[in-house]
C-alpha cells in the first residue's frame, strides 16, 4: 500500500482543519509534559476561567497553511524543573501530536516560558499563649 494518496486521483473535496484545532491539540500536548505547571494565557484567559469556562486552546497560537503550521506555546514550568529539558520536551511532544492527529507539517514549535509556578507552603497555626 502507498504511503502517499495522489489528491487528482481520488478528488472526493476538500478537508480544512481550523486553526482552533490544531491550538487544542498543541495546548493538550504541552500539558502533558511533566513539568508543566499550566498554560499562560493573560488577561483574556483569566477571565474566561473565572466565568467557569475552560479554554484548551489558552496559550497557544497557530498559523495553518494548507499542508504546514506554525506553534507558538506560552507555558508557566514548576520552580526546580530544569526549563531547557522542559522546553525541549514540550516542542517534541506538540509536533508529534499535531502531526499524528493532523496530518499536517510542523515546521516549528516555539516554547515561550511566561513565569514560574512556585508551591504555596501550607501555613503552620500559630499556638495560642495563653491557654
Amino acid at each position: 500500500m502507498a504511503d502517499t494518496i495522489n489528491n487528482e486521483e481520488m478528488d472526493y473535496g476538500t478537508v480544512k482543519i481550523a486553526n482552533e484545532v490544531v491550538a487544542i491539540i498543541a495546548g493538550l500536548a504541552a500539558t502533558e509534559v511533566e513539568g508543566v505547571a499550566g498554560m499562560s494565557g493573560g488577561i483574556t484567559g483569566g477571565i474566561s476561567d473565572m466565568l467557569g469556562m475552560k479554554n484548551l486552546s489558552k496559550g497557544v497560537k497557530v498559523e495553518v497553511g494548507e499542508k504546514e503550521c506554525a506553534i507558538d506555546i506560552f507555558i508557566i514550568v514548576e520552580y526546580g524543573s530544569k526549563i531547557s529539558e522542559i522546553a525541549l520536551k514540550v516542542q517534541e511532544n506538540v509536533k508529534e501530536a499535531v502531526e499524528t492527529m493532523t496530518g499536517l507539517n510542523v515546521i516549528e514549535v516555539n516554547v515561550n516560558v511566561q513565569g514560574v509556578n512556585i508551591p504555596k507552603e501550607p501555613e503552620e497555626k500559630e499556638e495560642s499563649r495563653v491557654k
